[in-house]
């Protein structure tokens, strides 16, 4: 036999049909591969979505806490004023209460009025 006749008998030692399912094989494994690339690109392009939607999230929540904390210094600032008017109203209170009820006329009773008017007498 000659030398090239036993170099393409060595080429063809397999028969056709075992490199038609091969590849087949090589195909499906192909398709499946790119089956799962498809799904992998529509897995991140959710988690990208995902990830935008508690980013911004994230910032509503931000902005609301700062506008908490802005809510609650003013909170302050006005409790501290009602808390100095508070103060001012009950020195007023004191002081009316010391102008128009002195100390001394709290220990004698007001003298009993008769019904003209008058204070009766005993």
């Amino acid at each position: 036999m000659p030398r090239w006749r036993s170099w393409l008998s060595m080429l063809n030692w397999r028969p056709v049909r075992e490199i038609e399912q091969r590849t087949r094989l090589i195909e499906q494994r192909t398709r499946e591969t790119e089956i799962a690339i498809l799904r992998e690109q529509q897995r991140q392009q959710q988690i990208e979505k995902r990830t935008k939607l508690i980013e911004n999230e994230i910032e509503q929540i931000k902005n609301e806490t700062e506008q908490i904390k802005n809510e609650t210094e003013q909170l302050r600032k006005e409790n501290a004023r009602l808390r100095e008017l508070n103060a001012k109203g009950r020195a007023l209170l004191s002081c009316v209460d010391q102008l128009c009820f002195p100390a001394d006329s709290s220990s004698n009773p007001a003298p009993p009025t008769a019904s003209d008017g008058k204070p009766s007498s005993p």
